[in-house]
């Protein structure tokens, strides 16, 4: 009888990402503060009037979904600086959701979304529920309307969250500095998106601007930066990390947010609806002027390059018109050349942490989430 160890199961980096997000009970203790402050709205909320009840409702729905990726940052980016584990920098962290959740139902009016997180969008059932009750108007202006109101709410009660978290006075307004670039720069950075799908991405006529840098841009502010960069800057200045720790956060955080959001727009063209909670191609039909495109427009024959303009941002692109994007977008190399740079600012991500002066509980959490983080489905 042999007395060898039978070999160890191979991890699966998806798993694995998912029980790194689960330190803690980290994801259970978030979802747990969302449900507090939603039920405490949904009062206040029914004391104006039964009927404006829809506007907490929604925004209830759609925050049940999720990785939770930016309070992970956020809390790990405390830990990391030495700060304790305690509900108050879970609530201050959670406040990040709700931030997220404004982001979203606003993002999803300005590019005319029908589902996100596998749901109708939050304009598309403020506009269903008009058509339903049989209203005067225009349906879809209502629900446009319905889902601005729904997403300054959560943008209030993200501040909200964040000043009545608990943690000292000192410490939230050292981490407002953050809260408050974030919020400034993320609006920018979406006004930059919008600029690029309206201009086709020509928004320099002396042509010194490199369209794939413009992109990239463009992401590094409307998506980057806030997704993972300013909740690692957020937990670790609450907890009063000492600058060189903050530059080691951002050197880490912000090629890993990119490759977050390159992830994201393969995710988007080539993903399975099942996964990513959104239609085969949406981002397509959106118009969308990723760094994908940018680089499939850079390497395209001109007879690609005029399916691209001819087919990009057509609200009723159908399977096969997707199809023919995708295969251009495949043909021209712009699909593999978005796996390299993933890979890259991995790299990066990976090599700046190496150097970070962290508790190594936080490193090796930090660590699993450039999985999570970019891993092809979690």
């Amino acid at each position: 009888m042999s007395d060898s160890v039978p070999a160890a199961a191979p991890v699966d980096p998806v798993s694995a990402a998912r029980a790194v997000l689960d330190r803690e009970d980290l994801r259970v203790r978030v979802q747990k503060t969302l449900d507090d402050v939603l039920s405490r709205q949904a009062a206040t909320v029914e004391a104006v009037s039964p009927h404006a009840a829809p506007l907490v409702e929604y925004v209830t729905d759609l925050l049940r979904g999720g990785k939770r990726l930016r309070p992970a940052f956020a809390y790990w980016g405390w830990r990391g600086a030495g700060g304790p584990d305690c509900q108050e920098v879970v609530a201050a962290a959670t406040s990040l959701e709700l931030f997220q959740a404004a982001a979203l139902v606003h993002d999803d009016v300005m590019d005319d979304s029908d589902t996100r997180r596998g749901l109708p969008a939050v304009h598309r059932r403020f506009a269903r529920l008009h058509r339903g009750a049989g209203w005067h108007g225009d349906t879809g202006r209502f629900g446009t309307a319905g889902a601005i109101l729904a997403g300054d709410l959560c943008l209030s009660w993200s501040d909200e969250l964040l000043t009545a978290s608990g943690l000292p006075t000192d410490a939230l307004a050292r981490g407002r500095v953050v809260f408050d670039r974030m919020r400034t720069e993320l609006m920018a950075g979406q006004y930059l998106d919008m600029l690029e799908q309206v201009t086709a991405g020509e928004t320099d006529p002396t042509g010194e601007v490199d369209p794939v840098e413009s992109a990239r841009n463009v992401i590094r502010f409307k998506s980057a930066k806030y997704s993972i960069e300013h909740p690692l800057l957020l937990g670790g200045t609450l907890a009063g990390a000492p600058q060189t720790l903050l530059d080691a956060y951002s050197a880490y955080g912000l090629p890993l947010g990119e490759a977050f959001q390159l992830r994201d727009d393969l995710l988007g063209v080539f993903g399975d609806p099942a996964e990513t909670g959104k239609p085969a191609g949406d981002d397509l039909r959106e118009g969308k002027r990723t760094v994908l495109v940018a680089l499939a427009l850079e390497r395209a024959t001109p007879a690609q390059a005029g399916q691209v303009r001819r087919l990009l941002g057509d609200p009723g692109l159908g399977p096969d018109g997707v199809e023919v994007l995708r295969e251009v977008l495949l043909d021209t190399g712009a699909a593999d050349r978005v796996e390299a740079m993933i890979v890259e600012d991995v790299e990066a991500a990976r090599a700046a942490l190496a150097r970070a002066d962290v508790d190594d509980d936080a490193r090796e959490v930090l660590e699993g989430l450039v999985v999570a983080a970019t891993a092809r489905s979690t």
